[in-house]
């Protein structure tokens, strides 16, 4: 058995952007004990923050909150600007065998990537298809951008192959069984007890159902929201695990 989390960490900043509190993301993340970790809106470089926060890490922030704790690491950039860029990144206690970033992107406003992992874990005789996703705010976008996520995962992940998808959906309305799990074979790894996705926005009592975890080749043993103090001062989004063993 193993634990998986997804957690939108609002590139190191609490809510509205009040405090730098990477620090305090990589303690709590700890204390999750996590195996594989899946995150949204990474920073991983800003020149002008280390300027203005004397602690700033000198390390991408997916290697400092990797470092000592998480051996192997995966970033895919999706937001580039003048000044730095952000996007997704997988943490692993095992090896990834391989990554790339799909941009997904629907218009210029708003940059979206796949990073699509391949991760030898344990109880399994082939690679684990990660992926971590950040959907669009647009209803359209996301659509698309599940359209591609599905044709992706058809194409190199075929006849069920083991697959965790995590990451923030954006998807309030819950359309992503209908135009994704389905067509994948999916189970949401919240939805197999609640019958449907966790509230997980905002962090400090959650009200809309944005985060997901969905996993293939896997039994779900126990999924957990990760809310209220000490986490709504970390991020605007809750945390979420789930602990998985695979199926015999």
């Amino acid at each position: 058995m193993f634990r998986v989390c997804s957690y939108n960490i609002h590139k190191g900043f609490s809510q509205f952007n009040r405090r730098m509190v990477v620090h305090e993301l990589r303690d709590r993340l700890r204390t999750l004990d996590s195996d594989l970790v899946f995150l949204q809106e990474v920073q991983g470089l800003h020149l002008a923050h280390p300027e203005r926060h004397p602690n700033w890490p000198a390390l991408p922030q997916h290697e400092f909150l990797a470092e000592e704790a998480w051996h192997q690491t995966a970033y895919g950039g999706n937001a580039v600007y003048d000044h730095g860029h952000h996007g997704n990144a997988i943490l692993s206690r095992h090896a990834i065998l391989s990554q790339a970033n799909q941009d997904v992107s629907d218009h210029r406003f708003e940059r979206r990537g796949l990073l699509h992992c391949e991760i030898q874990l344990p109880g399994f005789d082939v690679p684990v298809h990660c992926v971590c996703v950040h959907l669009g705010l647009i209803g359209g976008s996301r659509r698309r951008q599940m359209e591609a996520l599905a044709e992706r995962m058809e194409r190199l992940a075929p006849d069920g192959a083991p697959l965790i998808i995590a990451g923030d959906f954006n998807d309030w309305r819950n359309r992503a069984d209908n135009l994704l799990a389905h067509r994948l074979g999916l189970t949401e790894a919240f939805g197999s007890g609640r019958g449907r996705p966790a509230r997980s926005y905002p962090s400090a009592l959650p009200f809309f159902r944005l985060d997901r975890i969905y996993v293939r080749g896997f039994r779900v043993k126990r999924a957990e929201v990760h809310f209220g103090a000490p986490w709504a001062q970390i991020s605007d989004h809750a945390a979420l695990t789930a602990e998985l063993e695979p199926l015999a």
